[in-house]
């Protein structure tokens, strides 16, 4: 009976050890001056597919979509901002960056040394700049309005073309989901010092330093094989839903527990502390989208 007694109270006492750690790190996180402070819309910060049922206690996460710039010149539209989950070679994480962020770059690409070298190159974790609705979003937006605008011209020079319209009608498509729906939040640089990167991009309301995952590969780019490298994920991609915002965000839910088709426009403002963790500090619906 001793025994297990002491087994009670050691699992109660090393329960309650891991709750002290943790709110002693929240609280670290949220003193002080905070790392950034972003209103992020829908477009950034969105509801899973499937979320709760509305008569759950369970919470709610919006998770984080950002992206970046495709490297090359040879990009089709539609690729120019390509989402995280493409493995998308970053314009800027090139052979020289990667350097900079401690990888061993010194074999040649074009050797077979250099080839197997690369290959077994493991994940490191950096830290990475996100810029919202910046110069990488508009250089995404100018490259897909260039592409509808050369395609709706070649269609009207060739008007009985069914192949042109088609291709017409798309690339506007795309043009205007870069304009309307898709994210304005991407990964621009990178580095090991915080300090650093924070002189750099001083604006907390605009640029974002969060942890994440950054692993070279070998790319075809440009038609030349060239080392690069590809954000394989940021350590913490959702923030929690306080209990307090829940109220906006249910009647986005079905009763299923599924997104909504159709997500009305809301402003989330998302501040990161000092340990880089986000918190959600408000919510506000919008009349139109952003």
């Amino acid at each position: 009976m001793m025994t297990r007694t002491r087994f009670i109270i050691a699992g109660t006492a090393l329960i309650l050890a891991t709750n002290l750690v943790a709110l002693a790190g929240v609280a670290y996180n949220h003193s002080g001056e905070p790392e950034s402070i972003l209103k992020l819309s829908q477009r950034e910060l969105s509801l899973p597919y499937y979320a709760i049922n509305q008569h759950d206690n369970s919470g709610i996460s919006l998770s984080l979509r950002w992206r970046t710039l495709h490297a090359g010149t040879d990009t089709p539209y539609g690729f120019e901002g390509s989402y995280t989950g493409w493995r998308s070679a970053s314009a800027w994480l090139d052979q020289a960056k990667l350097a900079t962020l401690g990888f061993d770059v010194s074999k040649p690409v074009d050797s077979t040394e250099g080839r197997l070298h690369y290959t077994k190159l493991l994940s490191k974790e950096v830290l990475l700049v996100l810029e919202l609705d910046g110069a990488a979003y508009q250089s995404a937006l100018a490259r897909a309005k260039e592409a509808a605008e050369q395609e709706q011209s070649l269609f009207t020079a060739n008007p009985d073309n069914p192949k042109l319209k088609e291709r017409a009608k798309a690339a506007n498509h795309h043009y205007l989901q870069e304009a309307q729906e898709n994210s304005r939040l991407f990964a621009i640089d990178a580095g090991l010092d915080n300090t650093a990167l924070r002189a750099k991009y001083a604006d907390r309301t605009r640029y974002l330093i969060v942890r994440g995952q950054v692993r070279p590969q070998l790319n075809e780019i440009d038609h030349k094989l060239r080392l690069s490298g590809y954000i394989s994920r940021l350590n913490i991609d959702e923030v929690n839903v306080p209990l307090s915002f829940r109220p906006l965000f249910e009647p986005m839910l079905r009763e299923s527990g599924r997104r909504s088709q159709s997500t009305p426009p809301y402003e989330v403002t998302v501040t990161y502390g000092k340990r880089l963790e986000p918190w959600i500090t408000a919510v506000h619906a919008k009349a139109s989208a952003q």
